[in-house]
């Protein structure tokens, strides 16, 4: 993608569901669309906790929302808790060193979406909002980023430089002061006052400017215009992801294989936050946001060469 996520999706279509068979008859019917990349498991070094939980409810089959009652399998989309098979307590939690806003695409199915998961696993860090409804994120300019790629888009390693263009100082206090377009040409310095990338890193902490939240776009490449081209996201400092690749299990047709699903790009990003801004060693701090990925990545992958064998 990168740039993001902007296809997310689970292991099972939830609304075809029959039962607790329909497991593994769900996993071997699925049409699969899969990164040529499919065969290798980039996912295998991952610092997990255990997954035994899963496996078992993975047997036991659809089980009960603990809130809305509903059948689920593993945790409840709507809800973001796990079901009655798969306790709170053997779920893994991940502190995470910034707030993420998640805004979902109205069209975007639940039972398909992997920003679940961030929810999950980070409850105290993370908040999916349903679009149109989302917050209002201007004041808060100097301390708040989107991913998503475009023309104006920086890399993770360059975010604190150009954060501090949207300090405090050059925000206008209230529409008395300036108009929209202004506030949002302010976000430009001139050329005298560029500096090093490098150099910016420690001054622009000490200022306020250390990235506190970051926005990330719960959709399909497609839907993506609607949401991202709302007046409450103009404006906010873009990141754009370009090295990684997705493991996803429903990778959109045509589209390069570095668009990566909502999960994906909430790991990738705070893994490259983590060594880039951070300065600090990575040592698998955010590994659990992909417990339940992983997890379902590999069901499906045995459920296709079970597939193919018959």
């Amino acid at each position: 993608q990168l740039t993001m996520s902007l296809n997310s999706s689970t292991l099972f279509n939830e609304e075809n569901a029959q039962g607790p068979k329909r497991n593994t008859e769900c996993l071997e019917s699925l049409e699969l669309q899969t990164p040529s990349s499919f065969q290798d498991n980039p996912l295998q070094q991952l610092q997990l906790a255990s997954q035994e939980v899963l496996e078992k409810a993975k047997k036991s089959g659809r089980s009960k929302c603990p809130r809305c009652n509903s059948s689920r399998m593993f945790y409840c989309y709507t809800c973001f808790v796990p079901v009655e098979t798969v306790p709170t307590k053997e779920i893994p939690t991940v502190k995470l060193p910034l707030k993420v806003d998640i805004i979902k695409h109205p069209n975007e199915t639940d039972g398909k979406s992997t920003a679940v998961h961030a929810k999950l696993l980070a409850p105290d860090d993370v908040t999916i909002y349903k679009y149109p409804c989302i917050p209002e994120y201007e004041e808060k300019r100097h301390e708040i980023a989107l991913i998503f790629p475009g023309p104006n888009s920086v890399s993770v390693k360059d975010i604190a430089f150009h954060l501090q263009k949207y300090t405090k100082k050059g925000v206008c206090a209230s529409d008395d002061d300036c108009s929209r377009e202004p506030l949002l040409k302010q976000a430009k310095i001139e050329p005298e006052e560029e500096k090093n990338p490098n150099e910016c890193i420690s001054s622009s902490r000490s200022e306020g400017t250390r990235l506190k939240k970051i926005i990330f776009i719960d959709s399909t490449w497609n839907q993506t215009n609607k949401i991202i081209t709302d007046e409450r996201l103009q404006g906010l400092l873009q990141i754009e992801l370009k090295t990684r690749k997705t493991c996803f299990w429903r990778h959109q047709k045509g589209k390069p294989d570095t668009y990566l699903s909502t999960i994906e790009a909430i790991y990738y990003f705070l893994v490259d936050y983590h060594q880039e801004i951070l300065k600090e060693s990575y040592k698998g701090q955010y590994d659990n946001l992909l417990f339940f990925f992983s997890f379902m990545r590999t069901l499906i992958k045995d459920a296709k060469c079970c597939a193919g064998k018959e």
